[in-house]
């Protein structure tokens, strides 16, 4: 099950945050600050999948911006390294070239397209013309 999905930049500043499971707001800044001090950190070569605490994280870096995902010790790492990949191709294809600013401007968009791929900490859907229906009939509705 997924715990938190995390969409850092390079200097470790949160763009986005979900999380699945209640964590008080004043223990999410350390655990952000944790995470993302122990993804970063990491050079190239080494893998992709850190033990972190209850947690196993799965991270993935897209130019200036890090994915972090926090998983149970029973979800599949690959499984969840593959939706991260998901994710940015749907965010470029939504995007034409998702960027850090792009992020930050529409966040509200972000979450949908986040909700529509995960509902409660588990996987719902992979199809990219699926989870972008809703947002481009949002779309459409605020053109007319």
């Amino acid at each position: 099950m997924i715990k938190f999905f995390l969409m850092v930049n390079k200097q470790g500043q949160t763009r986005l945050s979900k999380y699945y499971e209640n964590v008080d707001i004043s223990k999410r800044a350390a655990l952000e600050a944790d995470v993302v001090k122990g993804c970063l950190s990491r050079r190239k070569d080494e893998c992709s999948f850190v033990e972190y605490k209850d947690y196993k994280l799965v991270y993935r870096q897209y130019a200036a911006l890090y994915i972090v995902v926090g998983v149970t010790d029973t979800e599949n790492e690959l499984s969840i390294y593959e939706l991260v990949h998901n994710f940015i191709e749907v965010l470029d294809k939504y995007f034409s070239r998702v960027s850090e600013l792009d992020i930050m401007f529409n966040l509200d968009k972000v979450h949908i397209i986040l909700d529509e791929m995960i509902l409660n900490g588990h996987v719902v859907e992979t199809n990219k013309n699926r989870i972008l229906a809703p947002l481009l009939v949002l779309d459409k509705m605020v053109e007319s």
